[in-house]
């Protein structure tokens, strides 16, 4: 269910490292270095690279943190302000991206790189015994296909904006690449051009649809079959497919005992553990793994992002949430307290994002799936002791799942999909773009640039 650091053994013996700290080298060198048949020739080798595989995707530039906070900076509309003094997120958080950006460059050749360990992991499946092959491979289908969903939201216009068939999006690479020349190993995409946003959207729930049906219902501390019906969820609430993003949100929501809100919001926070609330969460140890929430919001570490009054307005008076913020340092000077715990897991998707995707699927489709919207938002109102509603709007539910998922990754894509605007930039500027990196448009020329750069 959820993923766990473990020692990249197998994965050293393939020449995996992953990048770290805010000026990591790029040149290090990947699994495609040393051809997999000399290093991986068991079942156990291949699950324990698919184990390597979900201890990458768990990077800093990726869900250990990057991926969260870039939407929260790039779909910023005034309610948090950035202090510190890297260039690189403050880049993200003016709008003012170079294509040099080694943040930027990092998420894209990271991401690539574990989405290549996927891809060996699924090139030897026939090596896996027959009893834990498709756990296997859905758990690699369940990365690859969460991962592109990812980076295409970052690198490419939105769903809404213009025509996805035609618009660039990323370029998939859905086999594992081998090379044993180092200077080569680092172009990530080879010479491929980007796929359109279309052909991009199409892979991703293909490789979540077959985790879905693949993964088990429980699967200890990895992807289970929820995990990819609540990314699903993700994706299809993206493209405007409301009836289907309800459907698989109560998929979640209907799956018995495994998941329940706890009755505490902050406890989903401040505790280290894994919750019941917890669907898919990246476990950090004392030994191993960052957690760049903690590092760029929390008070005991940098601290660098305020949040302004202005978020902190929308809170309506006795919401428990409120608590989670401590208010010392004055006006506009607010910290959230969401990830203080330095080795505390990051809740990557939790249960009350899946309540309130059902209640705006319903809503928005005219649909009857599981609970009214009314009883979903209810659900999570009275966790936070605020009073039941009588009637709901679209604007309740948008602005509850502001609130409710507040620095947890869903500013710019919420923004996005409901058009609206950053900074008085509309949703579909190019600003709200990453560039393609710049190291990637010099060793693959055919990688178009994104307008704008």
């Amino acid at each position: 269910m959820k993923k766990i650091f473990h020692p990249l053994a197998l994965l050293g013996c393939l020449g995996i490292a992953t990048l770290s700290a805010c000026d990591k080298r790029l040149d290090v060198t990947p699994v495609n270095s040393i051809p997999a048949e000399n290093a991986i020739n068991t079942s156990t080798d291949v699950e324990a690279l698919l184990k390597g595989a979900y201890e990458l995707s768990g990077d800093q530039y990726l869900y250990g943190g990057g991926f969260q906070y870039y939407s929260d900076f790039l779909g910023d509309n005034g309610e948090i302000k950035f202090g510190g003094t890297y260039s690189q997120p403050r880049e993200i958080i003016n709008k003012r991206i170079l294509k040099d950006n080694s943040f930027v460059s990092f998420t894209w050749v990271n991401a690539y790189r574990t989405i290549n360990v996927a891809n060996t992991v699924l090139g030897n499946i026939s090596k896996v015994t027959a009893a834990n092959t498709n756990t296997v491979t859905g758990g690699a289908k369940f990365l690859r296909g969460s991962l592109y969903f990812d980076l295409v939201r970052l690198y490419a216009k939105a769903w809404n904006d213009g025509t996805p068939a035609t618009n660039p999006g990323v370029v998939l690479v859905l086999a594992p690449t081998n090379t044993a020349n180092p200077t080569t190993a680092l172009n990530v995409t080879g010479k491929a051009p980007r796929n359109s946003v279309a052909e991009v959207y199409i892979q991703v729930i293909k490789d979540l649809l077959d985790a879905e049906q693949l993964l088990p219902a429980s699967n200890g501390i990895f992807a289970n079959k929820y995990a990819a019906s609540a990314m699903l969820s993700r994706v299809y609430l993206q493209q405007g497919r409301y009836a289907e993003a309800a459907i698989e949100a109560d998929k979640v929501i209907q799956s018995g005992t495994l998941f329940s809100l706890v009755s505490s919001y902050a406890d989903e926070f401040l505790n280290k553990a894994n919750s019941s609330e917890d669907i898919y969460a990246i476990q950090l140890t004392t030994q191993s793994g960052t957690n760049d929430l903690n590092t760029f919001y929390s008070g005991n570490s940098r601290g660098d992002v305020a949040v302004l009054d202005t978020h902190l307005a929308l809170y309506e008076s006795g919401d428990d949430r409120l608590k989670l913020f401590n208010t010392s340092n004055g006006p506009d000077a607010a910290l959230t307290l969401k990830f203080d715990n330095i080795h505390g897991n990051i809740h990557l998707i939790r249960l009350a994002e899946m309540y309130l995707t059902r209640a705006e699927g319903n809503f928005r489709a005219g649909t009857s799936v599981g609970a009214t919207p009314l009883e979903d938002i209810n659900k999570v109102r009275i966790r936070v002791s605020l009073a039941p509603l009588t009637t709901v709007s679209l604007a309740t539910i948008l602005n509850e799942r502001h609130l409710e998922l507040a620095f947890e990754g869903f500013q710019l894509h919420d923004l996005k999909r409901n058009t609206g605007s950053a900074n008085s930039l509309p949703y579909d500027s190019p600003k709200l773009v990453f560039p393609i990196p710049q190291r990637e448009t010099d060793l693959n020329s055919n990688l178009a640039q994104n307008t704008g750069y």
